[in-house]
């Protein structure tokens, strides 16, 4: 299995802080099932800045420290950018790290609304020939409240990952209901863990597959799976026609 969202680069954000908690997130995720996982530091969020060269960096020394403790784990380079103006002229200068080195790009919306520019934004990205990716868009209480605002931005090409915490309804049901509502509407494209420790923010990878499996069947695995391999190889991954939640339905009237 592969994972490609986490904070388990030590002491570069609000994820592992120490080797030693690196250590055993690598641990868990291999109980976990997961053989390759991409560390996606956060990024100009307001509190990290992680620019791509230092991840590079710390990614092949982390790499390093899980050989010498022969854990299974390969780790892959990433990064977790919050939206703001100057994204573009900075992916121009080569701060911005797309996933393993792919044209996929983890774009993260402030929790609580989508900013005015973000059609705008993700267009352009995509004329420079990267695919964005919207990390956990059902934790953003906008989209919750207007799911039509990401059906256009998924309509207009953007890709989503829902994270796995959120499908097993660690994050409450209403957030549960709604990453439920994206798979079903072919509103999201991978599942991930989000992954920043052992305890309160661990992987939940394997509950959340079972999940998908009991709602959607076994080729909803697949294609989960499927575009993560496809991912950290840069080639295309599955797409399917989005639909729109429908408003009754959202709402919560059957």
């Amino acid at each position: 299995m592969i994972d490609i969202h986490s904070h388990i680069l030590p002491g570069v954000d609000d994820g592992a802080q120490t080797v030693e908690d690196a250590i055993n997130m690598a641990k868990l995720a291999v109980e976990e099932g997961v053989t390759k996982i991409i560390a996606t530091p956060h990024h100009q969020n307001g509190k990290y800045v992680n620019r791509k060269q230092d991840i590079l960096e710390k990614v092949v020394e982390l790499n390093n420290i899980l050989q010498n403790e022969n854990i299974p784990l390969e780790v892959l380079p990433g990064q977790e950018t919050r939206i703001y103006g100057e994204l573009l002229e900075d992916l121009d200068k080569e701060d911005i790290l797309p996933l393993n080195h792919s044209h996929y790009l983890f774009i993260e919306l402030p929790s609580g609304h989508v900013p005015r520019y973000t059609e705008k934004l993700l267009f352009d990205i995509q004329l420079k020939g990267f695919t964005p990716v919207i990390v956990h868009p059902e934790r953003n209480s906008e989209l919750i409240e207007n799911p039509e605002i990401l059906f256009n931005l998924v309509k207009k090409g953007s890709l989503t990952q829902v994270t796995a915490g959120s499908i097993t309804g660690h994050f409450g049901k209403k957030i549960q209901k709604f990453s439920m509502q994206l798979i079903e509407t072919n509103q999201t494209h991978f599942i991930s863990s989000d992954a920043h420790n052992i305890s309160t923010r661990s992987f939940r990878m394997r509950e959340s597959i079972s999940v998908v499996e009991k709602e959607f069947g076994r080729q909803a695995v697949y294609f989960f799976h499927e575009n993560a391999e496809l991912l950290i190889h840069g080639k295309t991954v599955y797409k399917q026609e989005p639909r729109q939640i429908k408003r009754k339905k959202f709402l919560g009237i059957f």
